[in-house]
C-alpha cells in the first residue's frame, strides 16, 4: 500500500480497523476533511525521532498510554517533548 493513494489507505484502514502511522502530515488534514472516527492515525511530527527503530521503540514504550485512545478513534501526535491526543473527527461529529 506504499504507492496507495491517501484516500485508498484511509479507507481500506477503516474497513479493517487498523491504525495509520505515518510523518505524513498530508494525513492530517486528509483526516480532518473526511469527517469520521475511524480510522485512527499516529503522527510522527518533525523534530519527533525519524528513524523507524527509534519511532517503534518511542511507540512501544508510550502504546499503552495511549492504547484505549487508538482504539475508540483518535489522533494521536508524537512531538518532540510531548504527546498530544486529538478525538476524531476533527472538526465536529461524523460517523464512524
Amino acid at each position: 500500500m506504499s504507492k496507495a493513494d491517501d484516500e485508498v489507505v484511509f479507507d481500506r484502514a477503516a474497513e479493517e480497523s487498523r491504525i495509520i502511522i505515518s510523518g505524513d502530515t498530508d494525513f492530517g488534514a486528509l483526516l480532518a476533511s473526511r469527517h469520521k472516527r475511524n480510522p485512527s492515525f499516529i503522527l510522527f511530527q518533525r523534530g519527533s525521532e525519524r528513524l523507524p527503530q527509534k519511532q517503534v521503540l518511542l511507540l512501544l514504550k508510550n502504546l499503552r498510554a495511549v492504547e484505549e485512545a487508538l482504539n475508540i478513534g483518535n489522533a494521536v501526535v508524537f512531538e518532540h517533548t510531548r504527546i498530544r491526543i486529538r478525538a476524531l473527527p476533527i472538526g465536529g461529529e461524523g460517523d464512524s
